[in-house]
């Protein structure tokens, strides 16, 4: 009885936190710098919920990814009202390390790293796809590296497209190694998750599996 009632409370916190994501990305389109590159840059969003949504009786996720997924969503919504170059939290961290370029592109690439690290780790582990960890880390790095280097591709496929057009999509800032630096930055995301958040993400991955198999009695 207190497993469900348990179970019942996460559902509506999910809930909630869906509403009110709903809600910060309509205020996030509401009068965007500009539309088109909005559109762009919450895309992955328009994804995700549906598939989270769909998938969650049947394959429900730990309660720490999605408050990550939560997370990443606002690192993307505010990049993509301003643009990531125009993002003011990004001018302060550039005034604060005496930098010249606006750095908030480089808080999503990590969490581009971060989350989805921890998305393929738990996907290879309750899966039982990956034995050992040491080989599930690697497969994992791998995992993200693949998806950094998709959404670069994402990004060049937009500028042979549109032009100019794309340049706030791009977000380079005249930086020549830009694409590199955001790999990179995505590789580190993923790195620190594993070394931060693994034990606490292995607790809930259990956590998960005895609820699958209580209910499946």
């Amino acid at each position: 009885m207190s497993k469900d009632i348990s179970l019942s409370n996460r559902t509506q916190s999910l809930v909630l936190a869906l509403i009110l994501l709903l809600g910060l990305l309509a205020l996030s389109g509401f009068r965007p710098y500009d539309r088109a590159t909005w559109v762009l840059e919450v895309f992955p969003i328009f994804i995700a919920v549906p598939l989270l949504w769909k998938t969650y009786h049947r394959f429900p996720l730990t309660t720490l990814l999605y408050f990550l997924i939560f997370l990443h969503a606002l690192v993307l919504m505010l990049g993509a009202a301003y643009t990531y170059a125009r993002v003011p939290l990004g001018f302060e961290i550039a005034d604060l390390l005496g930098i010249q370029r606006n750095p908030y592109d480089k808080i999503g690439h990590f969490f581009q790293g971060f989350v989805p690290a921890l998305v393929a780790r738990e996907i290879l582990i309750r899966g039982t796809y990956v034995q050992g960890c040491k080989m599930l880390a690697f497969i994992v790095v791998c995992i993200v590296l693949a998806i950094s280097a998709t959404y670069e591709l994402i990004e060049w496929g937009a500028a042979l497209a549109l032009g100019q057009g794309a340049d706030e999509f791009l977000g380079t800032q005249g930086d020549p190694w830009d694409t590199q630096s955001d790999m990179f930055t995505a590789l580190m995301g993923a790195i620190i998750a594993l070394l931060l958040l693994s034990g606490v993400h292995d607790r809930q991955i259990d956590k998960v599996k005895r609820n699958e198999s209580g209910a499946m009695r």
